[in-house]
């Protein structure tokens, strides 16, 4: 693949339907049960009612007698009147925590619709419990609640709240790839840096919630996942610079997120090309026994987790697949702004949602295939439909290019299902 494949197609204004009516999404809580696990010394105490710790769990599919890295401080109905004291009650709720879980480094209160309903100043708490335990301790806040927001921007408000609290770097230059990925996929790009030279590299979040990476004027960002908005602009108002680039989705996706950096750090093309030559060699035959069974098939994308443009790019481009209709429930142009140009001329892109409307336009359409949220799946496929969930595309290992063909596969296997289950 040339280097020049696409990061020199200029971006145009692609027409945008908007939509502003009822909506199919998630809370932000739900960003909790990816990020639980990426950071191994952290907490995340959810101030809420009995629905909150169900979802979480649900989500979560943790069973019961199991010791996650996760709770809800649950609102009793004297909380909610007023008759009880709230923060001493969350306070009396951190300190036993805090006495049985000696492991924990970084303690996130989560706010939620109820503990927003009832003006829980949990801002304030963080810094009340922070002068307590803090350096042992780590105490942030972010809100979850899913009011106004689609559920991985719990991710954003996570990451945004721990920006002010990195330590200071220089002018010297520095990576940070900024988003969750699974351990694997970041130790495979961390070796590819590392072929290439590029360096030191961060990962944001890191593992371990306390080994912060540092920002300055001199931090190159790349972004792994393109719902991060909040926490960009605020890593860019401490000194740092936004390398824009594609998401690290497919073969083509990769190479050009994997070059913006190279660019940035002067490295050789002939040097580029030899690091990253087999491995993209390689996902290119891996994606081959799929393009076949995903080419020519209609797509239609519902909003739900903000991955949708970067799928659509990557499932039309390198899987052959039509795409009816993208929506997406923001389009953040400093976010996206680089994914907009590689999608094929005339793609229908929509802005929001108003599910009604939008459901009549898939049933016309009959697409092949229908990227979703859960509670919309059931209902179609029960109308003939063949559905993908959207939030497992969050929680599967879908970067970089030993995850293209897998990537490929999510879609090439509900197709399979259905012709299976037609027969």
């Amino acid at each position: 693949m040339a280097l020049e494949s696409c990061t020199d197609i200029p971006v145009t204004e692609v027409p945008v339907l908007k939509e502003r009516g009822q909506r199919e999404v998630f809370c932000g809580l739900t960003g909790i049960v990816w990020l639980h696990r990426k950071m191994q010394d952290a907490f995340f105490l959810v101030v809420g009612s009995r629905t909150c710790a169900h979802l979480i769990q649900s989500a979560a599919g943790v069973m019961i007698f199991a010791e996650p890295r996760f709770g809800t401080a649950i609102l009793g109905e004297r909380d909610l009147a007023g008759l009880a004291d709230a923060n001493e009650e969350l306070d009396r709720v951190v300190d036993q925590l805090l006495n049985r879980r000696p492991d924990i480094g970084t303690l996130f209160l989560v706010g939620s619709c109820p503990s927003e309903v009832i003006k829980l100043d949990l801002s304030k708490a963080a810094e009340r419990l922070n002068q307590r335990f803090f350096p042992k301790v780590r105490i942030l806040n972010y809100s979850g609640s899913g009011i106004e927001t689609t559920f991985t921007q719990g991710e954003d408000a996570c990451l945004g709240s721990m920006v002010p609290v990195l330590p200071s770097g220089g002018a010297e230059p520095s990576l940070m790839v900024v988003g969750s990925l699974a351990d694997v996929v970041e130790d495979q790009f961390k070796r590819l840096f590392d072929q290439l030279g590029i360096g030191p590299v961060y990962f944001f979040p890191p593992r371990r919630a306390a080994n912060l990476p540092p920002v300055g004027t001199g931090t190159k960002i790349l972004l792994a996942q393109p719902f991060l908005g909040e926490t960009v602009r605020a890593l860019i108002g401490r000194g740092a610079t936004l390398l824009p680039s594609p998401y690290p989705l497919g073969v083509e996706g990769t190479t050009v997120w994997l070059e913006k950096a190279a660019k940035a750090w002067n490295i050789d093309k002939e040097h580029f090309q030899k690091v990253i030559g087999p491995a993209a060699a390689r996902a290119k035959i891996g994606l081959e026994r799929y393009r076949s069974a995903l080419a020519g098939r209609k797509l239609f994308l519902f909003p739900d987790s903000q991955l949708e443009i970067p799928l659509a790019r990557f499932l039309a481009r390198e899987c052959g697949m039509e795409l009816v209709e993208v929506g997406t429930p923001y389009i953040d142009k400093l976010l996206i702004e680089s994914e907009l140009g590689l999608l094929p001329a005339g793609t229908f892109l929509s802005e929001g949602q108003d599910v009604e409307r939008q459901l009549d336009r898939c049933r016309l359409a009959r697409p092949d295939m229908t990227i979703c949220g859960l509670g919309l799946a059931n209902p179609l496929e029960a109308e003939g439909m063949t559905t993908k969930w959207s939030i497992e595309l969050v929680f599967s290992p879908i970067q970089g290019y030993d995850q293209a063909s897998d990537l490929a596969e999510l879609f090439a296997r509900p197709l399979e299902r259905r012709k299976r289950l037609s027969v």
